[in-house]
């Protein structure tokens, strides 16, 4: 399929050239609709349909817009994957699911960061820069599942033969979704790395503009149940390990805690950590490639903790 780079990249790779940090580009940028969000078609190679069309339009129109921070919003007809390959892949891809409240994807923090570190350990990366609900739910989640879909179709040719899921804070909800919603053994995820995630949507416990932005503030009790994933878990919910920082004020360790509770109950293995102190949102964000980090002294545990969870379901 022909490659191309959507209009809204060139803000976004300025933004990141900016920094003396020289970040890795991706080996190719699709868009998941190319024929846009009116049209029932995904991507198509060789007239062979590789993905599912867009299920509905979330209204959203123009192009991607990138702000200083590299957080890329108004995400509608212009939702991408970002695909970066190693040079040698040691078999493992990570469908990766940037953080911001489902307003925005934090794309520098929680996607192209994170690839840097991956191809590092020959690990292949897919960022994700998913659709905003504006008002349709089940888009953010339909477009990681055709991040997947994409992925296996492809992964013989890449050297995976694993593909797990990582997302960040609303991304975390994401990628938590993406763990116990999924429709298929292709959409589902064999493992998940969930960073300080959104888990519940129960009121008071939640982070407000993440539930508000997926289910909107008038919403059924039903709704809020299904979106409060710690009540979706099964034994069939893959591998996970949840990090986070006991100081977060904006998303309650209690989310990550529910969540491994249920893994408990329904014998998933996984693993829980609670860092000291970082706050929320600091995802690979470093001193090396920023000039600042909000995890701190904390960060080689992290990577050490993270290292070893990945090399372990790699086995």
């Amino acid at each position: 399929m022909k490659k191309f780079f959507l209009g809204a990249l060139t803000a976004l790779f300025a933004f990141i050239s900016a920094n003396a940090y020289e970040l890795p580009k991706p080996n190719f940028t699709l868009k998941l609709y190319p024929e846009g969000q009116n049209v029932d078609k995904g991507i198509v190679e060789d007239g062979k349909a590789i993905t599912l069309g867009p299920l509905e339009a979330n209204g959203l129109t123009g192009e991607n817009t990138v702000n200083p921070r590299g957080n890329v919003g108004n995400i509608g007809d212009g939702a991408y994957i970002d695909i970066y390959l190693p040079e040698q892949c040691n078999g493992q891809m990570i469908v990766v699911c940037p953080g911001g409240g489902y307003s925005n994807c934090s794309a520098a923090n929680e996607g192209s960061r994170v690839a840097d570190w991956c191809l590092k350990k020959g690990i292949a990366v897919c960022v994700v820069l998913y659709r905003m609900p504006n008002g349709h739910s089940k888009l953010p989640l339909h477009d990681v599942q055709n991040a997947f879909r994409y992925c296996r179709a492809h992964a013989q040719e890449w050297g995976v033969n694993q593909i797990g899921v990582m997302g960040f804070s609303a991304g975390g909800h994401l990628a938590a979704s993406a763990s116990t919603l999924f429709v298929d053994d292709v959409t589902r995820p064999d493992f998940s790395v969930l960073v300080y995630p959104v888990i519940t949507f129960e009121e008071f416990v939640t982070h407000a503009g993440t539930r508000m932005n997926l289910i909107g503030a008038r919403t059924s009790q039903q709704m809020v149940e299904y979106y409060s994933l710690e009540n979706q878990v099964t034994k069939d919910t893959p591998p996970t390990i949840l990090l986070l920082s006991g100081d977060d004020r904006a998303v309650p360790a209690e989310n990550s805690i529910r969540y491994y509770q249920s893994m408990l109950k329904h014998g998933v293995k996984g693993e829980l950590h609670i860092f000291t102190s970082g706050g929320h949102g600091w995802g690979f964000t470093t001193v090396e490639n920023s000039g600042y980090d909000g995890l701190g002294d904390q960060r080689e545990n992290f990577y050490q903790v993270l290292s070893r969870w990945l090399e372990a379901r790699n086995k």
